[in-house]
């Protein structure tokens, strides 16, 4: 069955809660397990029988996605990936709409659309299977999350028998299901016709009461999924594999985890058991590195991204769930687990990094430490704090920086904890 893929990446004025990091990485192309955010989703789409177009819509610049899409060109070929900017922000719905001829011009009988900050399993060819089972106008994919969390997403109340979608409300105030959306859509190409009719409803509304607000931007949550569930058009495929939504920049590390576990049976060959470069005991004082006349050796505890021109010190421990970028230097003795370095990192002799996320240009010193809290119960509920350095962030020797966020090009020449540092 012939099908379209669309990724729904928005653009520079969303993702405003991933800053500081998306002050200088787009959020779609924030790396997570190495690599961007929506090159995995984009894999999974390459593997999906009879699909051969993946369209980006968003109000990024061009220039911002050139590099990507043509990386993105060399590892699946098989595959046509272009980008369509928006003339303006329409919301998730109207770029849908506002494209709908460039998405069907290869006719397809089906449409993908996916979220951008969505990291999961992308179980789409199941989806494709379950969709074949009913009569509605499209599948979603559900997730079930805990009762105490649920109202922070689209909550969608099935019917058990069916999996029929009965009520869908994005972020309601009170309880509704412990079944919530999970940002991964597939649509008989009828859909353009349930967007219209919510165009025109809006129109409607707008004409009856001037006064009424509804913003420019047109919603494919809750101005057409939401009438498609009354409607009884939409089903739910519920998956049991891991998910993760990326909002903020803490919430990259434990999805950063979640997709370096995948990579055993998605991608084994990303996952480098490296031996790094020995230095050589000239290099160094015997006395600090040389034990009984033996060169010591490095230990990566899977699992572990390290690019291939990263510099990792011998001594060095590193991992598990660390991701580490292009030309980062890891010297003698450094620690290293839970955290995400991107390019052009520096850990001095000793650093520690620990949940955390450093990016580009970053130096930390020797015998400092950086670091966030691991994940703990509290209270009945779980609670993690995470570290982030923006770029171009140096850290002085011996000194600690705990559970902050650190905006650009600081210098820190003291400790510091909870604190955001501007």
């Amino acid at each position: 069955m012939s099908s379209t893929a669309v990724y729904l990446i928005g653009g520079p004025s969303k993702g405003t809660r991933m800053r500081p990091l998306t002050l200088t990485t787009p959020k779609p192309l924030f790396p997570i397990a190495g690599r961007a955010m929506i090159w995995h989703g984009i894999q999974a789409l390459s593997r999906v029988q009879g699909l051969k177009e993946v369209i980006l819509i968003g109000f990024y610049e061009d220039s911002v996605l050139a590099g990507f899409l043509k990386e993105a060109a060399a590892d699946f070929p098989q595959l046509s990936i272009r980008y369509l900017r928006e003339y303006a922000a329409l919301g998730t719905a109207g770029g849908l709409y506002h494209f709908r001829d460039v998405i069907l011009k290869s006719h397809p009988e089906q449409i993908i659309v996916i979220h951008a900050d969505v990291c999961c399993s992308y179980p789409l060819e199941e989806m494709r299977a379950f969709h074949a089972t009913h009569r509605g106008v499209g599948t979603i994919m559900g997730v079930k999350v805990p009762r105490d969390t649920a109202n922070k997403f689209g909550c969608i109340v099935v019917n058990p028998d069916n999996k029929q979608a009965m009520h869908y409300v994005e972020k309601p105030e009170s309880f509704l299901s412990e079944i919530i959306n999970g940002g991964i859509y597939l649509f008989d190409k009828s859909i353009f016709d349930e967007i219209k009719t919510a165009m025109d409803e809006k129109v409607r509304k707008a004409a009856e009461d001037p006064l009424l607000d509804q913003g420019d931007e047109l919603r494919l949550e809750q101005d057409v999924l939401a009438p498609m569930a009354e409607g009884r058009r939409l089903y739910v495929y519920q998956t049991t594999s891991f998910w993760r939504q990326i909002k903020t920049a803490g919430s990259a590390v434990p999805a950063n985890a979640l997709m370096l576990a995948s990579y055993k049976t998605t991608n084994p060959t990303l996952l480098r058991q490296r031996s790094p470069t020995v230095v050589t005991p000239a290099a160094r004082p015997s006395a600090d590195y040389l034990l009984a006349g033996r060169q010591p050796t490095a230990e990566i505890v899977e699992p572990c991204f390290i690019d291939e021109t990263a510099q990792i010190d011998s001594s060095a421990k590193i991992g598990p769930n660390v991701s580490i970028g292009a030309n980062c230097h890891i010297g003698v003795g450094c620690r290293v687990r839970d955290s995400i370095l991107l390019d052009n990192v520096t850990l001095e002799k000793n650093a520690c990094v620990m949940h955390s996320i450093v990016a580009e240009d970053c130096k930390i010193g020797p015998w400092a430490r950086v670091e966030g809290s691991p994940l703990v119960s509290e209270g009945g509920s779980t609670k993690q704090t995470i570290t982030i350095l923006a770029k171009d962030v140096t850290v002085a020797r011996e000194t600690m920086v705990r559970s902050c966020i650190v905006l650009p090009s600081k210098s820190l020449d003291r400790s510091f904890a909870n604190q955001v540092l501007l």
